[in-house]
């Protein structure tokens, strides 16, 4: 995976922007997630149905991994069985 690459889920709508990755196969809705997207979609794992939101970006442990949601879905983000949480955003500096 490379920076700009487009992934898409191919169990529901989802479709993410690497910003920053290593080779690791990312999975949406317990499925591989391809550069091409499916013709026929498969059905949602129950274990990795949280969801994904627009405009969020989804990030793994260790920060290798940085993903953009574009498009959201019904499945939910993970690399190795592990869900992906959400980048928190960066607290401001107080003006005192």
């Amino acid at each position: 995976m490379k920076p700009g690459t487009k992934l898409k889920s191919t169990v529901c709508n989802t479709e993410v922007m690497v910003i920053k990755g290593s080779d690791l196969v990312v999975e949406c809705g317990g499925a591989p997630m391809t550069a091409e997207g499916a013709a026929e979609k498969g059905s949602v794992n129950p274990d990795f149905a949280g969801g994904t939101l627009m405009g969020k970006r989804y990030v793994n442990e260790d920060g290798s991994v940085e993903l953009l949601c574009v498009k959201a879905g019904e499945g939910a983000l993970a690399i190795d069985g592990q869900l992906l949480p959400t980048k928190d955003a960066k607290p401001l500096p107080s003006s005192d």
